[in-house]
């Protein structure tokens, strides 16, 4: 498990960025989104099935 500190470090991003995604108070695109699960070892796919 990542903590957002290390999450936002390899994204090339800040910590608040991470903590505003997870609040929902910043909404993430495509590109992002992909980046996301590629870091977290998830399949893309599989997190847009469990949506529903």
């Amino acid at each position: 498990m990542l903590s957002q500190a290390e999450l936002a470090l390899r994204l090339g991003r800040p910590q608040s960025y991470i903590a505003k995604i997870e609040i929902g108070e910043r909404r993430i695109d495509v590109v992002e989104f992909l980046k996301l699960a590629l870091i977290l070892g998830v399949s893309p796919a599989s997190v847009l099935e469990n949506l529903y």
